[in-house]
């Protein structure tokens, strides 16, 4: 498949899957946001001082009701993690039966999604280790390289590091979104479910690009979907505050915004997952 066909087949599981949509909307609002972070360095006190921050924390004492609101926001989060695999469980299973020409109902969803949320996590936390430990491997002799040859000897090293270092990155991404369909369609645990991911990536990697060129095609495609949308209701609710004053006017935007981002966060996440779940069926009965 082309990338243009592959993203015409991913909007049109996007579209038809109704029922899919709100494991869609689950997915789709995680991976609509992005996550950045940064390091930073420090020795002597400052260091220790950072340290022992977490400890300070743990043992400080607060009122009860903080407690309470801890636990209730980590349960809140747990909830949230297994809620996020079971949907992507839902979502690949969901796109492979319709392909077949059947349909997943919201309850088949969740049953489905569950038996597959344990596996979807354990190949998602291998991938996250590897991402983490690839990072470690590259930045510890950047930063050697950096004090014993200064900046010139840092960036000379540091620059084929990196160049070396995307094209495995983006390896990875590619064996976790494979090995994530190996695992639900195929019913495989995570490590042969990895296996298989790198098997059937050899020879296959332009494959995998033209999945992941149709998934950013896509996401910018939602991403303008959205800003069509945003900027006439904003443009609207400002036209409406000196006739009905503030809060109605955003009541009214609220009430135009949230059903339209529910549906098109929905599409994005169906549309994401159906594009690897399609890639990767598609390639293997072919």
């Amino acid at each position: 498949m082309t990338i243009g066909e592959t993203i015409a087949q991913g909007f049109h599981y996007a579209r038809r899957c109704k029922s899919l949509w709100l494991f869609g909307f689950i997915v789709g609002v995680a991976s609509g946001g992005s996550s950045g972070g940064g390091t930073g360095g420090g020795s002597g006190s400052d260091g220790d001082a950072i340290v022992g921050i977490p400890f300070a924390l743990v043992l400080a004492d607060f009122p009860p009701i903080i407690y309470a609101i801890l636990a209730v926001v980590a349960i809140v989060a747990l909830a949230a993690l297994v809620l996020h695999f079971i949907s992507q469980g839902a979502l690949i299973e969901g796109v492979v039966r319709a392909r077949d020409g059947g349909r997943l109902t919201i309850g088949e969803g969740f049953k489905a999604g569950w038996m597959h949320w344990g596996v979807l996590l354990r190949i998602a936390l291998l991938y996250f280790t590897a991402i983490v430990g690839s990072i470690a491997l590259l930045i510890v002799p950047c930063v050697l390289t950096f004090r014993a040859f200064g900046a010139v000897g840092g960036i000379a090293f540091a620059l084929p590091a990196l160049l070396a270092a995307v094209p495995w990155l983006i390896t990875l991404h590619l064996l976790q979104a494979f090995a994530s369909r190996i695992a639900v369609v195929e019913n495989r645990k995570a490590i042969d479910a990895i296996h298989k991911a790198r098997l059937f990536l050899h020879g296959r990697l332009m494959h995998g690009l033209k999945l992941l060129v149709a998934t950013f095609v896509g996401t910018i495609m939602f991403a303008l979907m959205g800003l069509v949308t945003i900027v006439p209701v904003a443009l609207l609710v400002r036209a409406l505050i000196p006739m009905v004053q503030v809060f109605p006017a955003i009541l009214i935007g609220a009430l135009v915004l949230v059903p339209v981002g529910f549906v098109i966060f929905a599409m994005m996440g169906t549309y994401r997952s159906a594009v690897w779940t399609i890639g990767y069926v598609t390639e293997v009965n072919a």
